[in-house]
């Protein structure tokens, strides 16, 4: 089905502003794109809600500051936790997004917006109070009918939270459902950050920051009382520790979740310009030809090697969505492993060969790169389709391998680019901040482990129309 187009409101270009821009990409990728030890100014508007992998907003604001002029138009298709949309709106250009991920969405939305921080204080102290005398009389089979839960969401949720969790869950879902507008969403998205973090959390899971889950084998409530008793004796006293975990009370950091948050809610200004955000697709985004100024974005890995989904499901249960319908959603995902009924593209003969190397080592996932490069020439061809002549996508991709063999991500996307009618006048490379990083890679570098592999650097590639 088609999309209809957003009628989005455009600036002029005069024929200076794209002299040479060549050379000036060029030049701007010649920067120090490692960052480290540098944070953003706006960092705590970053740092509202876990996401993994997520580039740093340093990145977009160069290239925003250097490839475009206040009142342009910047596009990320893939949003992801809506770094490239916020940095153009405090820069005073136009942002606007796509992505597919509802919980990507809900972030950048209230990222996006500006609030009274005081009414979010006073409605925080009003939902917790409420949410606190509700619960006493609660029942599970009251949380299960609220969020009208089938079978297989009701076996995930006991699974990966206890009673007395659910209970207060559902007790602050419902206050802040009878919320409208921003207000709701960013109480929603202080909801989700109770579940979804680096350590700790609400759950029984060991860490969902990092999108891969597993349960902890014991787990204590904030009052030592055991409500998991697995059994350790296998492990070493080291991984013991780690495999045993003490929840908190959603009550209990509900209050302090807020108000950490509010150094991260963009203060209220008349200068910020207008954003879009919306669900869409980056393989047709619905918008016109040669409209946008400049693309920065980070695509996905190939094969799911970040599953945004399963971690965001944990949150997603709680606001109305089934988990076998996350599980479908899931396949939907670019990069996704299924390959049936997958539209398939020709593929430059550099990127055939690679693709083909794969296959002849493992068929399976050889037909899960093709698809990824498929999809992958789909974005770059609507990004081709929607940037002003002589303007710039920048992609920010990692390293990659499957069976031992290194995928060339960098390269083939710049060989599939160039197939479209892009120049890739340079791909520089970005050196990451280990410690920094959403995902744990260790201090030195292990050959035989994938993430290491690919959690090393990142390339960031310049293509110009």
């Amino acid at each position: 089905m088609t999309q209809k187009q957003i009628d989005f409101p455009l600036p002029d270009i005069s024929e200076e502003n794209i002299e040479d821009p060549e050379a000036r990409l060029k030049v701007v990728l010649s920067n120090d794109l490692d960052f480290h030890n540098q944070n953003s100014l706006n960092k705590s508007v970053f740092n509202f809600h876990s996401f993994p992998a997520k580039f740093p907003p340093q990145i977009p604001k160069l290239f925003i500051d250097q490839l475009t002029k206040q009142g342009d138009v910047v596009l990320d298709p893939m949003v992801g936790s809506g770094t490239t949309v916020i940095e153009s709106k405090v820069s005073r250009r136009h942002g606007i997004g796509f992505d597919i991920d509802p919980l990507s969405l809900l972030m950048t939305q209230v990222k996006l917006s500006q609030f009274d921080l005081n009414k979010i204080l006073e409605m925080a102290r009003s939902i917790l109070k409420n949410a606190e005398d509700k619960y006493n009389s609660l029942t599970l089979d009251e949380v299960y009918e609220f969020n009208n839960w089938d079978k297989s969401t009701i076996k995930f949720a006991n699974y990966w939270f206890s009673t007395p969790v659910q209970k207060q869950l559902y007790a602050l879902v419902s206050e802040i459902d009878a919320l409208h507008g921003n207000y709701h969403n960013f109480f929603r998205l202080i909801f989700s950050s109770l579940i979804i973090t680096k350590h700790g959390g609400v759950s029984y899971a060991l860490d969902l920051a990092h999108t891969r889950p597993h349960r902890a084998k014991v787990v204590y409530d904030e009052r030592g009382n055991l409500l998991l008793n697995g059994d350790l004796s296998k492990y070493s006293e080291k991984r013991r520790e780690i495999l045993t975990k003490q929840i908190k009370s959603p009550f209990n950091i509900f209050m302090q979740k807020v108000k950490s948050n509010l150094n991260a809610v963009l203060p209220e200004s008349d200068e910020y310009l207008s954003s879009y955000l919306s669900f869409g697709d980056a393989q047709s985004v619905p918008l016109k030809n040669e409209c946008i100024d400049l693309i920065v974005t980070s695509p996905p890995y190939a094969s799911m090697a970040i599953d945004y989904m399963r971690a965001h499901k944990f949150s997603l249960i709680w606001f109305g969505h089934s988990i076998n319908a996350l599980g479908k959603k899931r396949s939907d995902y670019l990069g996704g492993d299924a390959t049936q009924n997958v539209r398939y593209e020709p593929l430059p003969g550099y990127v055939h060969d690679i693709v083909n190397t794969v296959i002849n080592e493992d068929e399976k996932k050889g037909k899960v790169l093709h698809r990824y490069y498929s999809e992958m020439t789909r974005v770059l061809r609507e990004c081709y389709r929607v940037l002003k002549p002589g303007k710039s996508a920048i992609f920010v991709v990692g390293t990659s391998t499957m069976r031992d063999i290194d995928t060339q991500i960098d390269q083939c996307l710049a060989h599939i680019g160039e197939s479209l009618g892009f120049k890739v006048p340079k791909i520089a490379i970005r050196y990451l901040d280990r410690n920094r990083r959403m995902l744990p890679v260790g201090d030195t570098i292990n050959t035989k482990s994938m993430i290491q592999n690919r959690m090393h650097t990142e390339q960031v590639i310049g293509f110009l129309k």
